[in-house]
């Protein structure tokens, strides 16, 4: 059977790089003062992904991501892999979203891309590690949903059977469509770019990262498929209360690099006295509490 895949995909700062200026004066993280990346977590979901569609002639993929321009990125990555189409979520009013917010805009994006058999998702972002956004998708549209899941094994009679990874093991469930997965980094890792598809994309851009001086403009007539989709909180239908800092009740309070080294050792005894002079250290250095 043909399947209608999303990969919700997101494009994160590399949190390896995190600096003095990584927050804004707001609490949000500020993207623009951070290297962007490919969610690692979201590229063991794309590849998941695509072997559904090679496993189900006629499937499609589609890439659907939340950002400013910059992460058209994202869907163009997903299209040198093997992806069909995207869709970016771009508007001011979605700026700031915590994990609640973000979840909103995707459903409704979701609902109006329409007839979703499969969503599938990384597990987690590494900029927040929350793991929260796959679940509230699935909650927010009515679906089932899969989580940690290591590879989708097969589709059959409106089921896919998966292999997840949990505690202590694995185990195998299956599930009716339509459903919402969510993948782990424990999964197979992405394939990488096809050359020819680079060629075919390379100029494929959203309306708000073209330029009018751009010497390629003329492409985007003569080649429609270049002109990836773009939608605001408007052409989703979306309730701007609910989208962005608006809709955010997570707030956070600082981002910080925190570098472990071992500079010294201490041999303790498991005596009440050593214990609560060690407690006492920890809270004292602002290591916990």
């Amino acid at each position: 059977m043909s399947l209608k895949i999303v990969v919700l995909a997101k494009q994160v700062p590399d949190t390896r790089n995190v600096g003095k200026d990584a927050m804004t004066a707001e609490g949000t993280v500020n993207r623009a003062a951070l290297p962007a990346i490919f969610n690692p977590e979201d590229l063991n979901a794309l590849e998941q992904a695509l072997r559904l569609k090679e496993q189900n002639p006629g499937s499609t993929v589609g890439i659907l991501t939340m950002g400013p321009p910059r992460a058209a990125e994202v869907i163009r990555e997903g299209l040198y892999r093997g992806a069909d189409t995207g869709w970016l979520l771009t508007d001011r009013l979605f700026a700031g979203a915590d994990t609640l917010a973000t979840s909103y805009a995707l459903a409704t994006a979701i609902q109006k891309i329409g007839d979703v058999d499969v969503v599938i998702g990384g597990r987690q972002a590494i900029d927040g590690d929350t793991a929260q956004v796959g679940p509230q998708v699935a909650q927010k549209l009515g679906l089932s949903q899969v989580t940690y899941a290591e590879e989708i094994l097969k589709c059959e009679d409106g089921k896919l059977t998966i292999r997840r990874h949990i505690d202590g093991g694995v185990e195998t469930v299956e599930a009716p469509m339509p459903l919402v997965v969510t993948v782990t980094g424990s999964a197979a890792p992405c394939r990488p770019a096809n050359a020819k598809l680079v060629m075919k994309y390379k100029r494929a851009t959203a309306p708000m990262e073209r330029k009018p001086e751009d010497k390629y403009n003329y492409l985007y007539e003569e080649r429609p498929y270049l002109t990836l989709n773009q939608w605001t909180v408007a052409d989703v239908d979306g309730d701007q209360q609910q989208c962005g800092l608006s809709g955010s009740p997570t707030k956070v309070k600082a981002v910080k690099n925190i570098v472990f080294q071992a500079k010294e050792s201490k041999t303790l005894t498991g005596c009440d006295a050593d214990i609560e002079g060690l407690v006492k250290e920890l809270l004292d250095e602002k290591i916990i509490g």
